[in-house]
């Protein structure tokens, strides 16, 4: 039995509860998000490194990472969290109205694992009632919890002020080296695109150039790839290739393994 709850697509605060193992959800973080949770384990495996969060735990995911997402309930429970969306505009007041900006340009982690900190059991406490709204909560009422948040943020930790201040966009960087080092995020193009620092149609003409062909059949291409070689040479199973590499569904997958190397994925 699967089940996620989102509050609403416009209220910034997201309840998530699974009863059994996924890995759903797209691998792309576009806000930053300061979550808690709540109950079962998540494992998430970012460009940089491997995140454990366990009960209790308290994390800020920084916006523009790429992330893969593994939710593990405990035995007989569910899997639960709570995040809170920081959006951009709503920082860009803040800054504004409190006088805050980013000194420099963090270099840390994609995902910041937070000491833990009364103010902030209190304040997740505080959005439980959300939780059960039928309908959209109070546009003022929302814009409260989020300012209350990052306050809470930077009274606990004031040099996040360089994380939630920084509102430079991606710069354009070397795309053969991103791709090759991604590939096996399952993104769509134009996100990419976006970390590359290009437009869509820029990033398809400089892909094309440096790689001969178009970046959906490469993708392809390049998962398949790997996935042969880590079915025959590290004897993984199709069954845990095919998420990791990329690919949504396992019938899709072996249709198109099969149809590349001649032989089903689970005959190799």
């Amino acid at each position: 039995m699967l089940k996620e709850n989102e509050l609403s697509a416009q209220s910034e605060i997201h309840y998530s509860c699974y009863y059994t193992r996924s890995r759903g959800g797209e691998q792309f973080i576009p806000e930053h998000a300061f979550s808690f949770q709540i109950s079962g384990d998540l494992t998430l495996t970012g460009t940089d490194k491997v995140y454990q969060s366990d009960p209790g735990d308290f994390r800020l995911s920084r916006r523009n990472q790429l992330v893969k997402f593994l939710k593990q309930p405990p035995p007989g429970g569910e899997f639960k969290s709570v995040s809170v969306f920081l959006d951009q505009q709503t920082l860009r007041n803040f800054s504004m109205e409190y006088g805050y900006t980013a000194q420099k340009q963090y270099e840390g982690d994609s995902i910041i694992i937070l000491k833990p900190n009364p103010l902030y059991k209190s304040f997740m406490d505080s959005l439980q009632p959300y939780e059960h709204l039928q309908q959209p909560a109070d546009k003022n009422l929302l814009s409260l919890k989020l300012r209350e948040a990052i306050l809470i943020l930077l009274q606990g930790n004031p040099e996040l002020k360089d994380v939630l201040f920084d509102f430079s966009e991606p710069g354009k960087i070397d795309l053969e080296g991103f791709m090759n080092k991604n590939f096996h995020f399952n993104v769509q193009l134009k996100r990419f695109a976006y970390l590359t620092g290009r437009s869509l149609a820029t990033f398809k003409r400089d892909f094309e150039k440096i790689f001969h062909i178009t970046p959906s059949r490469w993708l392809q291409q390049k998962r398949l790839q790997e996935a042969h070689y880590q079915i025959k040479e590290q004897g993984k199973a199709p069954s845990d290739v095919y998420l990791e590499l990329g690919f949504e569904d396992l019938s899709h997958f072996s249709y198109a393994f099969k149809k590349t190397f001649g032989v089903a994925p689970s005959r190799v």
